[in-house]
This record gives structure tokens, C-alpha cells and sequence, in this order.
């Protein structure tokens, strides 16, 4: 297995996406639903890594800049045929230490408050992630819940 930076433009991916984007919407109101598109995702304020098991997309998740030192975590998924594989926890922790390398100094979440999301949440919470009030432009939503962890030396 190995973690790529991604440009988006292979037709796998596209197809991963997509079907992450139809699970969200059928569990999620769409009022409540955050997942960046392809095209949202393609952005320059956007760093998008995939997950390859040979040529196989197994993973993906990226990081969207929100200002100098703070970045937001966005697209966490793994391939329901891999769930509790561990590839979900090795990314997280690739994606928090490249976030320290681009010198942020937090990095927060918006993840459901359905059940289907707990295992995401007890992830998050292993990784240092703690809950926190909306940042950004995200209003209180109980579909929402909203969490933080601090990186590099202010992590401790």
C-alpha cells in the first residue's frame, strides 16, 4: 500500500469519489452535507491523497487551508471493502504530519452525528482530535459534530 498526493484526474478516483458523495447524500440531509466535489477538491487551497493498493484505490483524504495556520480535514474514506483495515488510521496519521510539515498549526473536522459516523469519531479521538463549537463558515447543526487537535509543538 502507499499514499499519493493525487491530482484528481484518473477515472478511479473519480469513481471513488462519487460513490462517497452518493453514501453522504443518502445518510446525510442535504442541508447538512459538506463533501467537496471533484471540482472543489481540485482547488489550489486543496492537497488530496489517495490511497493505492496496486492500482486499486483503497483510501483517500486531503486537507483544505483555511488560513496560515489552520487547515481542515475533508474527504476521509475508505473502500467499504477495506473498513477496519487499518488504512483509515494510517492516513490520518500521514495526513497530520504532512499538515505539521506545511507548517499548520491545527487542523479541524466537520463529521456526521448519525451512528454510521462513530467509528469515524472514535478514529478522530485516537488521533488526538478533540470536540470544538463550528469553525469557519459552519454553523451548530445536529447532523454535525465538530472537532480540533493541535500539531507540531503546540501539540505537546
Amino acid at each position: 500500500m502507499r499514499i499519493v498526493v493525487d491530482d484528481l484526474s484518473g477515472p478511479e478516483i473519480a469513481e471513488f469519489l462519487e460513490e462517497h458523495v452518493r453514501q453522504m447524500r443518502s445518510i446525510t440531509p442535504l442541508e447538512s452535507k459538506h463533501a467537496l466535489d471533484l471540482e472543489a477538491l481540485r482547488r489550489p487551497d486543496v492537497t488530496f491523497w489517495s490511497v493505492m493498493d496496486g492500482g486499486d484505490v483503497v483510501g483517500c483524504g486531503a486537507i483544505k487551508r483555511l488560513d496560515a495556520s489552520h487547515a481542515e480535514l475533508k474527504s476521509m474514506r475508505t473502500s467499504t471493502t477495506r473498513k477496519r483495515s487499518g488504512i483509515a488510521s494510517r492516513l490520518l496519521g500521514h495526513i497530520i504530519a504532512e499538515a505539521e510539515r506545511m507548517g499548520f498549526t491545527r487542523l479541524s473536522l466537520e463529521t456526521g452525528s448519525d451512528d454510521f459516523f462513530l467509528p469515524a469519531r472514535r478514529l478522530y479521538e485516537k488521533h488526538g482530535f478533540e470536540y470544538c463549537d463550528p469553525f469557519e463558515d459552519y454553523r451548530p447543526d445536529r447532523n454535525s459534530v465538530f472537532m480540533t487537535r493541535p500539531l507540531g509543538p503546540a501539540a505537546g
